[in-house]
C-alpha cells in the first residue's frame, strides 16, 4: 500500500524546518546609503556547511518571482566576494558615483539588473570570501575541490529552507576563476540527480562570464590575444611561435629563447590594465599586495587598501567603486542592516588576496565535455579586451567541445548599435551561446 502523500512530504518538511532553524536569515527593507524603502526584496543571512557559515544576499525577482528561475551566484579571485555581482555586474544596486562627496558612499536602484526577470541567490564562496567565515581553524583552509562542494551543499541547504524555490528553472552562474569550481558544482547537481538525491534539483543550465576552465588553453591565450589586439608586434609574435612551439607559459629554461622573448612580452604589457586594456592602470587606488597566488590566481585588483576615501580622481577608473565598496561595506550601520554576525571577521575587503587556498584543479574542460551530453542551456560571454581571460581561449576551449553550430558568428545590438558578436552551438539537446561583449572587460 503507497504512504500517503503528507507522509512522503514529511522528511521534506522535516529537513525544512531544520534549515531554517539554522539560517537566521533576515528581509532587509533598508540599506544606508539608499534613499527609503528598498523596491525589490532582499534576504540576507548564513547557511552553515559543515563547520563553515556562509553568507548570502539573496534578491527576489522582480518580474514573476513564483515563475521566474532561479539563479546561483558567486563571484571569482578566488576570494571575490558576491556583493560585487550584486553591486558591480548583475544585481539591482550601484554606487552613485557622481554624487559622492565623501563619508559613507550612497547607492542607486539598477534599472538593467538581470532580477528584473530571474531571482539571484549571490553567496560569498568560499569561505573566508566577504563575511563568510569559519568556526574553526582548519575550515579556513580550502581549494578549488572543496569551494565547489561546499558551495553545492550550500545550494541545497539554502532550497531546502527555501521549498518554494524548488521547483523553480534553476541555473549556476559564475565568472572570472569561479569558472573551474562553478563546473564542478554544476556537475555536483547533475550526479546528485541521478542518484536520486532528494530534494531533487531543477538544473536547466549554467552561465559562465569571463570564465577560467583550462589553465594551459588560458594561459596560451595571453600571446595570442595580445598581437591580435596590437599589444606585440608581427616580429615578436612571429619569434614567439617560432621559439615557443605554440606554448607561452611555464618557460622555465632562462637561457632559451622562448624565455627570452617571453621576457620582452612580459615588459610590454605589465603596465597594461589586465582587467581591461582601454582603461586606465589607478595603481593609486590597489597597491600590490606581495605576488599573487601565482600566474593561476586571476588579477582581481582592488581598492580595498585604501582606509579613508580620498579625492575622487580627475579620470575614472573601476577601482574607485570599488574602494566605495570597502568604506560602505566596513560601515556598522550597514553590517547591523545586512544580519552580519558581530566579530566574526576583522575586516570586509572585497577580494581577499590573503585567502588560504590550493588550486587542486588545473582544468575543468572534461566536465564540460560530460555536460554536453545533457539537455542544458549555457551561456559564455566574454569582454573582448580583457587579458585576463582573453576571449581567445574561451572561444578555444568551446571549439573543443566539437559542437554543432547552428546559428553562425553574428552581431547583437543594443538600441540599433552593435554591442558584441555572438554564436550559437547545439549538440543532442545541449545549447550553447557565446556572446562576445564590445570594448568591455
Amino acid at each position: 500500500m503507497k504512504s500517503p502523500p503528507s507522509l512522503l512530504l514529511l522528511p521534506l518538511l522535516l529537513l525544512a524546518i531544520a534549515a531554517n532553524e539554522a539560517l537566521g536569515a533576515k528581509i532587509v527593507k533598508y540599506l544606508p546609503g539608499f534613499k527609503g524603502e528598498l523596491p525589490f526584496t532582499l534576504e540576507t543571512g548564513y547557511v552553515s556547511v559543515e563547520e563553515s557559515e556562509l553568507f548570502y544576499y539573496f534578491v527576489e525577482s522582480e518580474g514573476n518571482p513564483k515563475e521566474d528561475p532561479i539563479m546561483l551566484w558567486y563571484s571569482g579571485g578566488p576570494g571575490c566576494s558576491a556583493f560585487n555581482g550584486l553591486i558591480f555586474e548583475n544585481g539591482p544596486l550601484e554606487f552613485n558615483i557622481t554624487a559622492y562627496e565623501g563619508g559613507l558612499p550612497s547607492l542607486k536602484y539598477y534599472p538593467y539588473s538581470w532580477t528584473k526577470t530571474t531571482s539571484i541567490l549571490f553567496v560569498d564562496a568560499p569561505v573566508g570570501t566577504g563575511f563568510s567565515y569559519s568556526k574553526t581553524q582548519a575550515n579556513w583552509y580550502t581549494s578549488d575541490s572543496a569551494t565547489a562542494w561546499q558551495t553545492y551543499q550550500f545550494l541545497r541547504n539554502w532550497l531546502i529552507a527555501h521549498p518554494q524555490y524548488l521547483n523553480l528553472q534553476l541555473f549556476v552562474g559564475v565568472d572570472s576563476y569561479s569558472g573551474i569550481s562553478g563546473s564542478i558544482v554544476v556537475k555536483h547537481i547533475v550526479d546528485g540527480n541521478e542518484a536520486g538525491v532528494v530534494p531533487r534539483l531543477n538544473l536547466k543550465g549554467y552561465i559562465l562570464g569571463c570564465p577560467r576552465i583550462d589553465e594551459g588553453i588560458n594561459e596560451n591565450s595571453f600571446m595570442i590575444f595580445s598581437h591580435r589586439i596590437g599589444l606585440v608586434s608581427d616580429e615578436i609574435y612571429e619569434a614567439a611561435k617560432e621559439s615557443c612551439h605554440g606554448k607561452y607559459y611555464d618557460v622555465t629554461t632562462s637561457e632559451s629563447e622562448c624565455y627570452k622573448v617571453i621576457e620582452v612580452y612580459d615588459k610590454l604589457i605589465k603596465d597594461i590594465n589586465k582587467n581591461d586594456i582601454l582603461e586606465p592602470k589607478c595603481t593609486w587606488a590597489s597597491p600590490q599586495q606581495g605576488d599573487e597566488l601565482n600566474r593561476r590566481a586571476l588579477e582581481e585588483t582592488s581598492g580595498d587598501f585604501i582606509l579613508s576615501p580620498p579625492k575622487i580622481p580627475e579620470f575614472w577608473c573601476h577601482n574607485f567603486n570599488y574602494a566605495m565598496s570597502y568604506w560602505w561595506a566596513n560601515d556598522k550601520s550597514v553590517q547591523e542592516a545586512l544580519g552580519v554576525r558581530q566579530g566574526t571577521i576583522e575586516d570586509w575587503v572585497r577580494c581577499n588576496k590573503s585567502l588560504q587556498y590550493t588550486m587542486d584543479v588545473s582544468s575543468v574542460l572534461d566536465y564540460h565535455r560530460n555536460l554536453s551530453k545533457l539537455g542544458l542551456q549555457v551561456l559564455v560571454y566574454n569582454g573582448d579586451h580583457d587579458l585576463t581571460i582573453p576571449c581567445t581561449g574561451t572561444q578555444q576551449w568551446i571549439k573543443e567541445l566539437n559542437l554543432t553550430i547552428v546559428n553562425d558568428w553574428r552581431q547583437w545590438l543594443v538600441d540599433g548599435q552593435i554591442a558584441g558578436y555572438t554564436i550559437k552551438y547545439s549538440e543532442n539537446g545541449y545549447r550553447l551561446t557565446y556572446a562576445s561583449i564590445k570594448a568591455r572587460n
